[in-house]
């Protein structure tokens, strides 16, 4: 059965769509099943961390509804195994039954390895929506106050949904950002309470991959390309060393 994993933040611009796009684009290289579901209803971009711009993907909305099924999922156009359902557009979390959503999971968990839900950043009603139904979640935070401390609030609501698989990825790192903070990596564990899933460097690629329609993975294979393939197979329960910056 497969898993179910929503990426989350605190705040916005901590990466959280285009890591959430790139550990998945990851975990189809290494050859499994794996579904994206851009939960950010209004703001949806991860067609575009996922080079499928000009691609026009149905919405999970659309197979809730019935007027497509879930094997109808859009196939991105260069990585075998990797799909998306887009965030529908004239929709809010609110007009959606939760449960509907939940009873979608499940039948995902059948069909692939690995759903990614990216959510929406902060704790609104569409963070519950992402998260209310996933089996693990990843909080990603950039290294900086006010964004950890908004990651530790993330992390103290999903604990009082009763969320117990919850993990940190620290992304955008610089190490001038390790030496302004006078921080270490387990420092940043110690201030969220959770324990740390991966960290992902500041990237240029990352903007010029987007520019190009294109993939992380499909753009280049070091720096934050290569942060997010070892998150990827940690998720898959191997042992990989932590990034060094």
């Amino acid at each position: 059965m497969g898993q179910v994993i929503a990426v989350a933040s605190g705040k916005g611009g901590t990466g959280k769509t285009t890591l959430c796009a790139g550990v998945a684009a990851c975990l189809a290289a290494e050859g499994l099943r794996v579904l994206c579901i851009d939960a950010d209803m209004g703001l949806r971009n991860l067609d575009i961390s996922l080079g499928m711009a000009d691609l026009a993907p149905i919405s999970f909305a659309d197979v809730l509804s019935g007027r497509y099924s879930l094997s109808e999922a859009t196939p991105h156009p260069d990585i075998p195994g990797l799909y998306l359902l887009t965030a529908p557009v004239a929709e809010r979390p609110e007009t959606i039954r939760f449960q509907d959503f939940g009873s979608l999971l499940e039948t995902v968990r059948d069909y692939f390895d690995f759903c990614l839900i990216d959510s929406p950043a902060g704790i609104g009603d569409g963070f519950y929506f992402a998260t209310l139904y996933a089996d693990r979640v990843l909080i990603v935070a950039a290294p900086d106050p006010a964004a950890l401390r908004d990651a530790a609030g993330t992390a103290d609501q999903l604990h009082l949904m009763g969320k117990q698989d919850v993990k940190l990825v620290v992304n955008r790192v610089t190490p001038a950002a390790f030496r302004a903070l006078d921080w270490t990596v387990d420092d940043m564990m110690d201030e969220i309470g959770l324990q740390l899933m991966g960290i992902v460097p500041e990237d240029e690629h990352v903007v010029l991959a987007a520019a190009a329609n294109l993939a992380l993975i499909c753009y280049t294979d070091r720096g934050a390309a290569l942060g997010c393939l070892h998150i990827a197979r940690r998720l898959q329960g191997k042992k990989v060393p932590l990034l060094r910056l």
